[in-house]
């Protein structure tokens, strides 16, 4: 008991003074999390440890920064961030990409720093930040909405979004739903059977480049893999009448009060759990965004995943910040919007991929900046894969990039094609071969990672950038 105690006073303690910054970084599946973290710690790990400034963006990295290193968590029941293994991959030779994100993460980095300005520089020359920083897979990330949504909502909603290639992706699960008699004793085996049905169906529209994709326990499932909380679906066929039909008649052993049951204790319990444990104390936010894959796929997968952009901001608080939310209510006083994979497309491109990812996201930014928070929105690779070069063709210079192709894992050069500045519409698709090889137009190919010496910094793209919005001013 005192040892919590003391835990929980140093928490305030280290809050009151503003010594502590808890970095949510956030994105859905496939966005680069685990990389913008692997990156982020390692970039500084290393300020004042190599020959040369990588971070010439981030003042604090020009001297303020005294030394940077990892230290223990305070919350010992969530995993550490395992940085070290990430590392490990990159500096395989060849080198690999770090693993994704399966379960929550944490780490805590100690960064000791000379006072620049400020009353505090008078009384204490020097200071230590603690900057703790979360991982969580972005399946799971997608649930919080049905926080706000009862069973008969959350049905609705993906009866909504069920069409084109989701209703076809689908149809023989549905077939077997609308066959199912609601109101009749429930049997547990076909429950999961359909139960896991669903999932494959969720499985596929992931396959298909779809990221708005619930419950996201069911394809990622992690300790809950098997449990009966998975095993229910939405009802997207029933009519209002039906809906009134069953709550008012269907018993508490029916098919249809199971279904019901299963996705409240679904939401009480897994979803508002995750929420509560990690989602009510973070300080500054980065939202990641790999805006060119769904380029790649097609116009309803590249929707889905604005959908699911937009979708992240309704369980974050955001507000100004001081002293007494920062002891007792915390809020987000910082955001950054980041599309990722910058280093796939030609320099000149960057600008618009920043556009489009602006865009993409213009709904919950506005939500966000009525709060009168900062915001920023950039483009980056956190692992830096390619090289930019000018090839000539034709008697021309033409701007290219060159990397590892992670396909057939060879040195390739290319021209990727022009990104987007803003939402493309339906003219768009319609022009773009976009399953096609020699696509004329676009073609955002992946990368492996480039080629390490051990204890080499990890090259990157405007990462100190990113360092410098979100941890710039407290150095002064």
């Amino acid at each position: 008991m005192l040892n919590i105690f003391s835990k929980e006073l140093n928490q305030i303690i280290n809050r009151g003074f503003d010594r502590s910054l808890r970095l949510a970084v956030t994105g859905l599946s496939r966005s680069g999390k685990t990389t913008f973290i692997t990156s982020l710690i390692n970039q500084l790990l290393s300020v004042n440890q190599v020959s040369q400034n990588t971070l010439p963006l981030f003042e604090a990295a020009n001297g303020a920064i005294i030394a940077v290193k990892r230290v223990p968590q305070q919350n010992l029941n969530v995993p550490r961030f395992d940085y070290e293994a990430n590392l490990t991959d990159l500096y395989r030779k060849p080198p690999q990409w770090c693993q994704s994100t399966i379960g929550v993460s944490e780490t805590r980095l100690a960064i000791r720093f000379q006072r620049q300005s400020g009353l505090l520089r008078h009384l204490k020359e020097r200071g230590t930040l603690y900057l703790d920083i979360f991982d969580y897979p972005g399946e799971w990330l997608l649930d919080l909405p049905l926080l706000h949504l009862d069973f008969a909502q959350w049905s609705l909603e993906q009866a909504q979004i069920h069409q084109g290639m989701r209703a076809e992706l689908t149809q023989p699960w549905l077939e077997d739903v609308k066959k199912l008699d609601l109101s009749a004793v429930v049997n547990e085996d076909v429950l999961a059977k359909l139960a896991k049905a669903y999932t494959a169906y969720l499985h596929q529209c992931k396959a298909q480049g779809m990221q708005f994709i619930q419950p996201g326990r069911f394809v990622l499932p992690g300790e809950l893999d098997g449990a009966p909380v998975l095993q229910f679906f939405p009802l997207l066929h029933l009519t209002q009448t039906q809906w009134k039909t069953l709550k008012k008649e269907a018993k508490p052993n029916s098919y249809f009060a199971v279904l019901n049951k299963r996705y409240d204790y679904y939401r009480n319990s897994v979803v508002k759990g995750f929420y509560e444990n990690y989602f009510s104390t973070f300080d500054r936010q980065v939202i990641l965004a790999d805006c060119l894959t769904p380029l790649n796929h097609s116009r309803q997968a590249f929707l889905d995943m604005q959908t699911g952009l937009n979708r992240l901001f309704q369980n974050f608080h955001y507000g100004k910040r001081n002293f007494l939310n920062r002891l007792f209510s915390p809020r987000i006083d910082k955001l950054m919007f980041i599309a990722t994979k910058a280093d796939h497309i030609t320099s000149e491109q960057i600008p618009n991929l920043v556009s489009l990812m602006r865009q993409l996201v213009q709904e919950g930014g506005r939500h966000v900046e009525f709060e009168g928070i900062d915001t920023e929105y950039t483009a980056i690779a956190a692992i830096r894969a390619t090289k930019q070069v000018i090839v000539n063709q034709n008697g021309k210079q033409i701007r290219a990039i060159q990397g590892i192709r992670s396909k057939d894992k060879r040195l390739i050069t290319l021209y990727p094609g022009s990104v987007p500045s803003k939402l493309p519409n339906q003219e768009f698709w319609q022009k773009q071969p976009h399953f096609a090889e020699n696509a004329p137009h676009f073609e955002f190919d992946s990368f492996d990672p480039q080629p390490l010496e051990q204890g080499e910094t990890i090259p990157h793209l405007r990462m100190d950038a990113v360092l410098q919005f979100l941890l710039g001013d407290r150095f002064d």
